[in-house]
């Protein structure tokens, strides 16, 4: 099975290598495939998302992906980010899982990932007026809903929907498209609740929390402060899956140019995201346990100067090797 590799920007490849060291580990037989990508992809290329690239990960098992961005490229043209839409929306990864886990909360948003806000049409008028469409087909919200669902059913069977039906027509069909499908999985409680109120709950009692489904922006927002309120985006790990091709599997933190180079980044987000694509990507779930167990024993005894301890990014990676002996 191939992995395609793209270790990004920043910080990206120190915690890549972290990734490709435990992989050679739990899975050896993998084959590990660097691609150009973001920043570095502009450099080499003039694209932050190269075709050759793109032809490569559509081909692979799954995706491996490290941050992405330079404070260069800002105010760019070509951006890094414009690359990671556009692989989204080739692989057609719409369900973005995105767990959360701390002593008391054991959560998962699933986060519409390729329609909405982001992708809607936008643009400036003659009048300097600047806009950005959010728009969702019933069918774009069937399968997120559908997919969400099915993990519900895998846990506490307990499904929240959240939206802005008050307000806004999306949200609306959201809410009709989300009880439709829920119909047809009996054993789950569906409840829905405005994001307002949502994100008030998750600050405030998360533990009551087990699955969330939501649309692009929203689930942008709610997953960055359920991952606070356990840990930091420096522990969050993502899986974006389509129904029939390659998944990405990505770290949530941002690319912290300000320490790239230092080896002193925190793997862990990294490596939980590899634990991800094992298990979701590539059906080894035995190899997830071993690297999830792994990470929380470097976590607990040798941990990175972020979350106050002394470990180097290696440091932290050898911790994760041991446990895995």
């Amino acid at each position: 099975m191939t992995v395609v590799c793209l270790p990004g920007d920043g910080v990206g490849p120190e915690v890549m290598r972290e990734a490709k060291r435990v992989l050679s580990v739990v899975a050896p037989e993998l084959e590990l495939e660097d691609r150009p990508f973001g920043a570095q992809a502009i450099r080499e290329t003039g694209d932050s998302l190269p075709e050759e690239t793109l032809a490569a990960c559509r081909s692979a098992e799954a995706v491996l992906k490290a941050p992405i961005g330079d404070p260069e490229f800002d105010a760019a043209e070509v951006r890094p980010e414009q690359g990671m839409l556009r692989l989204r929306a080739e692989l057609d990864v719409y369900a973005n899982l995105r767990p959360a886990r701390s002593e008391t909360v054991d959560l998962v948003i699933v986060r519409e990932l390729v329609g909405g806000l982001y992708f809607g049409a936008r643009g400036e008028r003659e009048d300097g007026t600047v806009f950005d469409t959010m728009e969702y087909h019933p069918s774009q919200v069937e399968r997120i809903a559908r997919r969400a669902l099915q993990l519900a059913e895998s846990r506490r069977r307990r499904l929240l929907s959240v939206d802005k039906a008050n307000v806004l027509e999306t949200s609306r069909m959201w809410r009709r498209v989300v009880d439709e499908v829920a119909a047809g999985y009996d054993g789950v409680e569906v409840e829905h609740m405005l994001v307002d109120n949502a994100a008030m709950q998750l600050a405030s009692a998360p533990e009551r929390f087990d699955v969330l489904v939501t649309e692009n922006m929203f689930g942008d927002i709610l997953s960055d402060l359920a991952a606070a309120m356990t840990g930091g985006l420096g522990l969050a790990p993502s899986a974006s899956l389509s129904d029939d091709g390659p998944g990405i599997f990505e770290p949530v933190h941002g690319s912290a140019p300000d320490i790239a180079g230092l080896g002193v980044a925190n793997p862990a987000a990294m490596l939980r995201s590899t634990a991800l694509m094992l298990e979701h990507g590539l059906g080894l779930l035995d190899e997830a346990r071993a690297v999830e167990s792994a990470v929380e024993t470097a976590l607990a005894g040798s941990p990175t100067p972020d979350l106050g301890g002394m470990a180097t990014t290696v440091e932290f990676g050898d911790v994760v090797l041991r446990a895995l002996s």
